[in-house]
């Protein structure tokens, strides 16, 4: 198991140019635990992540990590705790898969150390956990979003950190290879003990994954907890401002959203037209 690592932001406010985009926000992520944050599209979800991991100074109070200030430690060294994973990251032209998922082996060399057998066995496990093995001498340009997308997850990997943080995970996959990437997630939290965070658009997904939810709006914490006492019809409502139903997912047991249309069917009893 890793060692468990607590990150809390502390009466953050994060902004771009005039424009605050979180202000004052108080939250502990859950070591040793799977978080989803989840919220409408430009509530904070990845500036939070950003400044989590130190891509982006707080305009006002402070993110620690065990403590000390994330934005006041070197850099290598906080990329051995904690590894992020952006939204829509961009390789460089023409570097291969297995060239793209060594960089994550980085934080871990010296200036006078050089590529060893751990490395290329932390390579190799993180393409096999990603199914990118085969895709190892290709070009990452010349792969689908999809394999891309597994690809930055197997470069997250292979940095082996305690606490990951990923934005949007799933974007691009079809649901077979969401669910996979999910399920990869989940092991690693198992047997390893890594501190999950994640932003995911889907929030029936989030609940059945995760440990603890985390629903921003406007700029601020709306709810937050485990998935049973976030996802309900009223966070629903005040969050994404839509009518649902949430109901027990027949698989997991934790709650699955119904989002109700202007137009959506209803089930007419015999002899009833619809």
């Amino acid at each position: 198991m890793t060692a468990s690592h607590m990150l809390i932001a502390e009466r953050l406010t994060l902004g771009y140019g005039d424009r605050t985009v979180i202000e004052g926000l108080e939250l502990a992520m859950p070591p040793g635990r799977i978080t989803a944050i989840v919220g409408p599209n430009a509530c904070g979800k990845s500036t939070l992540l950003r400044s989590m991991s130190r891509l982006l100074a707080p305009r006002e109070g402070q993110v620690l990590l065990d403590g000390g200030l994330v934005h006041r430690m070197p850099a290598k060294e906080l990329a051995r705790t904690l590894g992020l994973l952006p939204q829509s990251p961009i390789a460089p032209e023409g570097i291969t898969v297995v060239d793209l998922v060594g960089r994550g082996r980085q934080p871990h060399q010296g200036i006078f150390s050089r590529w060893s057998a751990a490395d290329d066995i932390a390579v190799a496990e993180a393409l096999d956990a990603t199914q990118t093995a085969e895709l190892a001498d290709r070009a990452v340009d010349e792969l689908s979003g999809g394999q891309r997308q597994r690809v930055w997850i197997a470069m997250a990997l292979a940095q082996q950190t305690d606490l990951l943080l990923l934005d949007e995970p799933t974007t691009f996959l079809d649901v077979s290879h969401q669910i996979e990437v999910l399920d990869l997630l989940t092991d690693l939290n198992n047997t390893r003990g890594t501190t999950i965070v994640m932003v995911l658009h889907d929030l029936n997904l989030a609940a059945r994954y995760a440990d603890h939810l985390v629903a921003l709006v406007d700029g601020g914490v709306r709810a937050e907890g485990e998935p049973v006492a976030v996802l309900t019809e009223d966070v629903v409502r005040d969050v994404f401002g839509i009518e649902s139903r949430v109901i027990p997912d027949p698989m997991s047991g934790r709650p699955l959203m119904l989002p109700i249309g202007r137009h959506h069917m209803t089930i007419a009893h015999p002899g009833e037209k619809p």
